[in-house]
This record gives structure tokens, C-alpha cells and sequence, in this order.
């Protein structure tokens, strides 16, 4: 099974494997925007980028992960109208890692698939592909 990943720097990304079951729920019950999305993004049609959807960091699940060039693209939607503190302190420590955090509103997403898309094309994160983390290497996996 190859793939354009760096293995090391993906598997060493902070886990927790008591969320195994609440990410593979959130990727069968796929909201609309999401699956708008992961439709333009599976099997590198995005500049040649393999990403995972629902994926497991630290104590967070993100809704997109490119290991390659270490961005999380997050699709915001009704459901973080009231998770302000959660949504920061969540983007503290997904930031603190070296990694890029991509924000688009659902609505966006719904209206203007089109200008969302070309967007994330010529994103100046998307477009660095670095296949290690910027500065400071990758954290310990955690095993709580």
C-alpha cells in the first residue's frame, strides 16, 4: 500500500484511539458541505495531495488532513455557532503542532463551490508540499 505520505511524520501525530469509533461515525454520516468537499479533494485531485478525512489528532478530530504539506482544512458550520472556546482552544493545539489551519464556511462551501475550490488550489499551505512538519519536528503519540 504506497502512498506519497511520509509515514514517520504521519504516524507520529498525537492520537487518541478512543475516538476511532466517533470518526468513522462523523465519515458515514458525512454532513453535505463536508462531502461537497471531500468529493474535490479524495484521491489527490487537489494539487496531487492525498488527504484523510476524520482524522484523529491528539484529542481532536479534524475534518481534513494533508500529512504532506501538514494543513487541516476544518468545513465550520451550524454546529460551531456555540464552541468558540472549543474551536480555539482546538486550533491552539493543532497550530502548536506545525500545522496549517484552513477555515471554510459551510455556507461557502454550499454557494460558492466553485471559488471555494479554486481558493484552496492556490493556498499558499496547500501549495508548500513539505513532507516534515515546520520547525520544531513532530510530537510524541499519545496513548490515553
Amino acid at each position: 500500500m504506497a502512498s506519497k505520505r511520509n509515514y514517520m511524520d504521519y504516524l507520529s501525530m498525537p492520537y487518541n484511539p478512543k475516538l476511532r469509533e466517533r470518526a468513522r461515525e462523523l465519515r458515514k454520516a458525512g454532513n453535505l458541505s463536508e462531502t461537497l468537499i471531500w468529493n474535490q479533494i479524495k484521491k489527490n485531485k487537489l494539487n496531487g495531495l492525498d488527504f484523510d478525512r476524520q482524522k484523529i489528532i491528539g484529542n481532536y478530530i479534524v475534518d481534513f488532513f494533508c500529512a504532506s504539506c501538514w494543513v487541516v482544512i476544518e468545513i465550520d458550520g451550524s454546529s460551531h455557532d456555540d464552541k468558540v472556546e472549543y474551536d480555539k482552544e482546538r486550533d491552539g493545539f493543532l497550530e502548536g503542532l506545525g500545522l496549517a489551519l484552513i477555515h471554510i464556511r459551510a455556507s461557502d462551501v454550499l454557494n460558492s463551490l466553485d471559488s471555494v475550490m479554486e481558493m484552496l488550489r492556490n493556498h499558499p499551505d496547500i501549495c508548500r508540499k513539505t513532507t516534515s512538519p515546520p520547525e520544531g519536528g513532530t510530537p510524541p503519540r499519545e496513548e490515553n
